[in-house]
């Protein structure tokens, strides 16, 4: 489905959005603009697992959270489901158009500030659910400078299907032929901040990703780990628990482990779903105290 074709012109009835887990395959920090933003190349795909965000009409403006991790995120906070909501509404009223009182509850099951963009998910779903429940229909490029105010990587998330995205997150192409994938994504249930990780990078001009795989039926796993994520290493120097969540998922018999975002989130690729899910048992098993979710990645060619 194409961005402009998110709204139909015609007020919905009750919501709901899914707001998939991003993670970043690989991640290139390949140089840093005067204003302070790091350019970067990234690999992205999306998981199938993620936080709900559900909209209904309302005489007043409501926000709930619910969720494993909702008791960590205040309903009265900046929250950017409320930002996104606000910034909406501007436009939308701005254009003539009514943007009624919404009730909007989201149920947080990703973990916080944790690399794999549930923040920036759930802003991109709320612009998605606002526009489905408001029958507004505006055209891509508005959308995605909207997106991109609220942060670098909500336009990414708008799609929520595998692309490359370069420059500060502005910069995105699809990838079609990239297959689903089997993973599961382990969080120590540290958060990491991302600002903090960039300030401790030691090198911000290295090499951009390479051309990537055209054939349908490329080895995308060979190529995935040929490429890296330049994050990485200030996150493990600033949070120990990365080196112990990467070693539990190499030992659980993943065949490629990296740390997604600014971390501390990482992922194990295995090769298939049973495999993927056995890992997520067990590790669940002997860390009780993680966040452990076997999932499957979004292919490029789904619909």
């Amino acid at each position: 489905m194409t961005l402009s074709g998110l709204a139909l012109g015609i007020p919905a009835a009750d919501v709901t959005e899914t707001a998939p887990a991003k993670i970043n395959l690989c991640l290139h920090v390949t140089g840093r603009r005067a204003d302070g933003y790091h350019l970067l190349d990234s690999l992205v795909t999306f998981a199938s697992h993620g936080d709900t965000v559900r909209f209904a009409a309302s005489a007043t403006d409501t926000f709930a959270v619910t969720g494993r991790f909702g008791p960590l995120l205040s309903p009265d906070g900046d929250n950017l489901v409320l930002r996104a909501r606000d910034r909406l509404r501007s436009v939308v009223e701005a254009m003539g158009m009514a943007a009624p009182p919404v009730a909007i509850t989201l149920q947080k099951d990703l973990p916080i500030a944790s690399g794999i963009g549930g923040g920036s998910a759930d802003a991109a779903a709320t612009l998605r659910g606002l526009l489905r429940l408001w029958g507004v229909s505006l055209n891509e490029t508005r959308l995605a400078e909207m997106a991109l105010a609220l942060g670098a990587d909500v336009p990414m998330c708008l799609s929520s299907r595998p692309l490359m995205a370069r420059g500060i997150g502005e910069d995105l192409a699809p990838v079609k032929n990239l297959p689903a994938l089997f993973m599961v994504l382990v969080n120590p249930l540290v958060s990491v901040s991302t600002p903090e990780i960039f300030r401790h990078l030691t090198k911000r001009d290295n090499a951009p990703v390479p051309p990537l795989p055209l054939v349908k039926d490329a080895d995308w796993l060979s190529f995935i780990a040929t490429q890296r994520n330049d994050l990485e290493p200030a996150a493990r120097a600033a949070v120990q628990d990365i080196d112990t969540v990467s070693e539990a998922l190499s030992q659980s018999g993943a065949a490629l482990v990296r740390m997604s975002g600014s971390g501390a989130t990482c992922f194990g690729l295995y090769r298939s779903r049973e495999e993927a899910e056995a890992a997520a048992t067990v590790l669940a098993d002997r860390h009780p105290g993680w966040y452990v979710q076997a999932t499957t990645t979004i292919a490029g060619d789904a619909a």
